[in-house]
């Protein structure tokens, strides 16, 4: 059961209307690694979760990505602002001037429909949880592109607030991947030594010594 309360997560405003970052701001909307995705994701995962607690946080996310869309939704009616102009967008997105009457919709920020394709659901605990891990990570991304291109100090603290709470997401999945890291997907099903095994394909070869001789090669640490 959900209901719906009227106060936001985190107000919301503009300094001033700018239907050129709203149309930007669409992606958050309606887009790959926007709010809605997050949300649907989340929420169609926990559905065969088996551990009561994960389940529980998979649906609380989901709610809150709910909230933050509608967050979103608030702040790219307040920066249309009241007129519908499409000469006021020189680029971007400008289906909500002809079909929405600046109403913020399910769409990305070049006017392509949200599609359920973007969720990713398989069943298994480890895998959804990294996946979620990934979308969490790549919708920060997102929002720090957004954040470099507007000066509007008020839309920034609204994406200041996203941010965070992207970040706070993450580690929740993090934390939740290893508690049950060594199940599902991630469980040892007796495979060889081929599954730690690394090869060397670049030429020349860091697995060659001066000789040309191979040696032992161990994979590559990024520190």
């Amino acid at each position: 059961m959900f209901k719906h309360e009227k106060e936001l997560f985190h107000p919301v405003a503009v300094e001033k209307p700018n239907p050129q970052f709203a149309a930007l701001l669409q992606e958050q909307l309606g887009g790959g690694n926007g709010e809605l995705k997050a949300a649907m994701q989340y929420m169609s995962q926990s559905f065969r979760v088996k551990d009561p607690e994960i389940k529980d946080l998979f649906m609380d996310i989901a709610a809150e990505e709910l909230g933050h869309m509608e967050m979103i939704g608030q702040t790219i009616n307040l920066l249309n602002g009241h007129d519908v102009d499409a000469d006021s967008v020189p680029a971007g997105e400008i289906q909500t001037h002809v079909i929405l009457g600046l109403n913020p919709g399910l769409i990305n920020a070049s006017g392509y429909s949200w599609t359920s394709d973007y969720v990713t659901v398989t069943g298994d605990l480890c895998a959804d949880l990294l996946s979620n891990i990934a979308s969490e990570q790549r919708a920060k991304v997102v929002y720090e592109y957004l954040y470099r291109q507007i000066s509007d100090r008020k839309v920034r603290e609204t994406i200041d607030f996203l941010l965070n709470r992207e970040e706070a997401h993450n580690a929740m999945f993090r934390d939740a991947f290893n508690k049950v890291q060594d199940s599902g997907s991630n469980r040892d099903f007796g495979t060889t030594k081929a599954a730690r095994m690394y090869f060397s394909m670049s030429e020349p070869s860091v697995g060659k010594n001066k000789t040309g001789d191979e040696k032992q090669v161990e994979p590559v640490s990024f520190k």
